[in-house]
Parts: C-alpha cells; structure tokens; sequence
C-alpha cells in the first residue's frame, strides 16, 4: 500500500469537489485530516483566477492570489500567502499529527520545488498517507517528485474514500515502529 495518491480528474473544479466530498466523509467518520483545500466561500468568484486555500481542518482561508490592476497579464499567485499557508500547515503537522492529509493539488510552487512539498515530505515521512489532485500540466514534475512511489487513483469518489479508508487504517509494520 503506497502512502501516496492522486487524482486526476478532466473537468475543471472536479478535483476540489472530490476532494471535498472525501474530507468531508472522512472528517464525519472521526478522521484527522490536515492540508488545505480551494475554499469555495469566496464573496468574489466572478475573478476565475482568485485563489483562496481553506486550511483543514478548521482554517483559516488564506487567499493566495492577489490583485494586480485591470489589464495586467502577470501571474497572480501570491507566493508569499502560499507559503505563509505552508508554514500553518506544516507546524499543525508536527504539533498536532493527523491521520491524513489532503491537498487541492500539486502545483506549479510545487512543481518548482516549493509550496506544500514541506508538507508532503514530512507527513510521509512520519507515515501519514497523503492524497492531493494533479493536473496534467504538473504530472511530470509530480512523477519525478513521487519517484515511483505514488498511486494514481480513479476519478470515483467511492474508489477514493476506500484509497484513503484503507491508507489510514492501522498497518502491521506501524505497530513495531
């Protein structure tokens, strides 16, 4: 059993809904899931291209785009906030563990060896299963990250539930640490 999965679904916002759905599920069911998600609360949607991250389980929402001026072709990610949504995310880890954590995705800050791969490391590092979304664009540089040790999950909230049911279950190996 890989500690590690992803999803990849087509449709655009499918994998915040997934994600959602599964956190949600989880979260029901007692289950400690820490990472951050697309908070879709935003007063302003109408911007396609503003980001907020709801961090799990219970905040905040840090928006991590920001405004540059009507006409403006610039890339709007606020590498600052990300990272400053990073250091909350990191530190719950270490203080508070989980039992899982999910990620709205692997991105470009990640694909360039930044954002939540802080995150990501030290979660597997200390056997916490992780699961996030993947677009194609960044699936090469997630491939070389994971090195061989991901799995990629169908696009089924069902199949995800029972990935991430099966990942956090107590494994054998773990009781002899």
């Amino acid at each position: 059993m890989t500690l590690l999965a992803s999803i990849t679904p087509t449709a655009r916002g499918a994998a915040d809904q997934m994600l959602t759905y599964a956190v949600n599920r989880l979260g029901n069911d007692g289950v400690m899931v820490l990472g951050a998600l697309r908070d879709f609360g935003q007063s302003d949607a109408s911007e396609q291209c503003d980001s907020a991250l709801r961090l799990l389980p219970d905040g905040p929402v840090v928006r991590i785009t920001q405004e540059l001026g009507k006409g403006s072709t610039a890339c709007k990610m606020d590498a600052g906030a990300l990272e400053d949504a990073v250091g909350i995310a990191v530190a719950r880890l270490a203080a508070e563990g989980a039992d899982l954590v999910v990620l709205n995705k692997f991105g470009l800050r990640e694909a360039e060896g930044h954002g939540f791969r802080p995150l990501i490391a030290n979660a597997l590092a200390t056997g916490i299963p992780v699961l996030l979304g993947i677009s194609d664009t960044h699936r090469a540089a997630f491939d070389q990250f994971a090195d061989g040790m991901a799995t990629t999950l169908t696009s089924d909230e069902e199949a995800i539930l029972t990935w991430c049911r099966t990942a956090i279950a107590p494994r054998p190996d773990a009781a002899t640490g």
